[in-house]
């Protein structure tokens, strides 16, 4: 029989729903050696966060991210807020002995990231960061072909992530284009996804360079917050991040990658995508084809050529858990199969991907990143150790 684990979440927009609906769902459709019962959901606004506590099925809501991760019925934090409060709740979390489950990027900079790293090493908890895309059947059956060495030895991987959502120079700005709340802008909100997919799949980076371009520098407040719907007001601010990041890489294993990230990309709503070449052959994958990997074998000799692989037979990744071959599954699945991931994980004892170790190297890179676009220098990436 199942045992329960009890779950605090701390943010209700965008990325609450996504895990709410995650939580719930994950009993459904997966022999989950734990069951999470969904005691408490928190935000500051207390008509929002009450109103999502009885859409998203939660038992209860606090306006008090410090009452929820005191609370003794609560076993494991869900953290999805703005990234400047990502540390603060981490640790306090840590600190109370629950796990932590962290929305990416990790945190503001690396010096946070460390702090989380150190509370959640010294309290001896389960953590892991969300980074859902690896959990895309696809990308998890690319990793065991890369495990295998079917590609031989690595020369290139190559990254892209475009948006549009910001081409309007009448949207707001909005949470995530200010840097005190962000960070930075597609540096942490796109790039550090597609590092992510880099470390995991060809390994560390050993260094970098990057330049940034940020095309619109004041935009009018916004009236209300809405996320990527928000209405503008009448006052004006200034946009402190990057729209677009341009890099270039060098891996520990003698690899070369770039990486360009961009919300100013007409035509892309949510455009991923990755290749990477090697001395027996070639693999390339795209978010908005998300079912498919593909696959090119240099020993096909003048007939090769790329095949596209459909993962959605039950011997791919997580996909037993779905539907019969041929049928999608999408986005919010990998929220799912990545929650299931954790609670395997922790019923096992044994730590999830990725921990906040792996947050932190993504963290180390992006920092990286983040003073080439400043200085316009290659810049060697920390070395953190897990």
């Amino acid at each position: 029989m199942s045992k329960k684990i009890r779950v605090g979440m701390v943010g209700y927009k965008f990325m609450g729903k996504a895990h709410s609906n995650a939580w719930r769902q994950v009993p459904v459709f997966f022999d989950s050696p734990l069951v999470p019962e969904l005691k408490a959901i928190c935000g500051r606004d207390e008509e929002g966060v009450k109103a999502a506590a009885e859409k998203y099925g939660w038992e209860s809501y606090e306006t008090s991210w410090k009452k929820l991760v005191e609370r003794d019925d609560i076993d494991i934090v869900d953290i999805n807020t703005p990234n400047s409060s990502h540390a603060e709740i981490a640790i306090a979390a840590a600190e109370h002995g629950k796990h932590v489950f962290i929305e990416k990027p990790l945190a503001m900079n690396i010096e946070e990231a460390k702090r989380i790293a150190d509370a959640v090493r010294k309290a001896g908890v389960k953590h892991m960061v969300s980074f859902n895309y690896r959990r895309f059947p696809a990308l998890t059956f690319a990793k065991q072909i890369m495990n295998e060495g079917r590609l031989g030895k690595i020369f290139h991987f190559r990254a892209l992530y475009l948006q549009d959502w910001i081409v309007d120079p009448d949207f707001p700005l909005v949470w995530r284009l200010d840097k005190k709340t962000a960070g930075s802008g597609a540096l942490g909100d796109l790039c550090a996804h597609i590092v992510d997919m880099a470390l995991w799949l060809v390994g560390d980076i050993k260094s970098v360079s990057a330049t940034a371009e940020t095309f619109i520098k004041k935009r009018k407040l916004p009236s209300q917050e809405g996320g990527l719907s928000a209405k503008a007001g009448e006052k004006t601010g200034e946009v402190t991040v990057d729209d677009a990041v341009i890099s270039l890489a060098r891996f520990e294993n003698g690899a070369l990658g770039t990486f360009e990230v961009t919300r100013f990309a007409i035509g892309h709503k949510n455009g991923g995508a990755f290749e990477i070449n090697g001395s027996k052959g070639s693999l390339r994958f795209n978010l908005e084809r998300m079912n498919e990997l593909e696959l090119l074998s240099a020993e096909d000799g003048d007939e090769q050529g790329f095949k596209t692989i459909l993962v959605t037979e039950s011997t791919h990744p997580f996909m037993a858990a779905w539907w019969p071959p041929g049928h999608m599954i999408g986005w919010e699945h990998s929220q799912i199969n990545q929650v299931y991931h954790l609670l395997e994980s922790i019923a096992a004892d044994r730590m999830p991907e990725p921990s906040i170790y792996d947050g932190l190297k993504n963290q180390a890179v992006l920092e990286a990143m983040g003073r080439s676009m400043e200085d316009g220098r290659w810049h060697e990436v920390e070395k953190m150790d897990g």
